[in-house]
């Protein structure tokens, strides 16, 4: 009798073991949705590390300039090649004002992140940064201009890293007929009496600058600082009768190398 009490015991015992004890290999319970939070928690961390540089001027619809480390630095942006507004040696050509005014409109202060790359070397023979720029919600604006119809895939010397994408987005443009590929695109330049061409005289490279009259523009001078030297000396924006600096931004002429 008693013998079977004990062995009863034990039973009762060993039952409860088994039914409390947790197996090894079940894994730990997880709080719901941990998984995606954390990846939230490291895509955030990644954004935040990302350098942002604040744009301080659109020169054109492929040229801008940047802050950065604390200095103004000219971008120019590979893979795209938009119509001419602000070269002097050029006529305003076909779409170029809109490819400007769309390039201001999505670029004009904001803060944007940028990529090089080292296929295409860090500079272009005008000491501008040669870059990919990258607007705020993540879109890659050079890919950008060249989808929506403001400019033309551009392919300087050697292939780049995105030029089979932008070469896609250029035959979309052309065959949905965007912007420049539009059958009326130059329609109202067509229509536009030819403007007369004030004759290029040369800025004297003495630094006796003519500051009575309106005697020179930015096609008189071969470098930057050539026609910045012209436009201090005559007074800055307080007497620039040869309209150097169009946006009064005390920066002339800068379309110049």
């Amino acid at each position: 009798m008693r013998f079977a009490l004990l062995v009863g015991a034990v039973l009762i015992v060993l039952t409860a073991f088994v039914f409390t004890m947790k197996p090894e290999h079940e894994a730990p319970q997880s709080t719901p949705h941990s998984s995606e939070a954390a990846s939230s928690t490291v895509l955030a961390a990644k954004q935040d590390s990302v350098q942002r540089y604040r744009v301080l001027k659109v020169i054109d619809g492929d040229t801008l300039a940047i802050e950065m480390n604390g200095k103004n630095t000219t971008l120019r942006l590979i893979g795209l090649d938009t119509p001419e507004t602000s070269d002097p040696r050029k006529p305003v050509q076909c779409f170029g004002v809109e490819a400007s005014l769309m390039a201001k409109e999505l670029l004009s202060g904001q803060n944007v992140t940028i990529e090089t790359d080292a296929s295409q070397g860090k500079f272009d023979k005008y000491n501008r940064v040669l870059a990919y720029v990258y607007l705020p919600n993540g879109t890659l604006f050079n890919e950008y201009m060249i989808a929506e119809g403001f400019g033309h895939e551009y392919t300087y010397n050697l292939p780049y890293k995105y030029q089979t994408q932008f070469k896609a987005a250029e035959k979309a443009a052309r065959q949905e007929k965007k912007g420049l590929w539009a059958d009326d695109a130059c329609a109202l330049e067509s229509t536009r009496a030819p403007t007369q061409q004030s004759t290029v005289t040369p800025a004297p490279k003495s630094g006796a600058y003519e500051c009575a009259a309106n005697t020179y523009n930015c096609a008189s001078f071969s470098m930057q600082k050539e026609a910045q030297a012209a436009f201090e000396s005559c007074g800055g924006n307080a007497n620039d009768v040869h309209k150097l600096d169009s946006d009064k931004d005390g920066v002339v002429c800068e379309s110049l190398p």
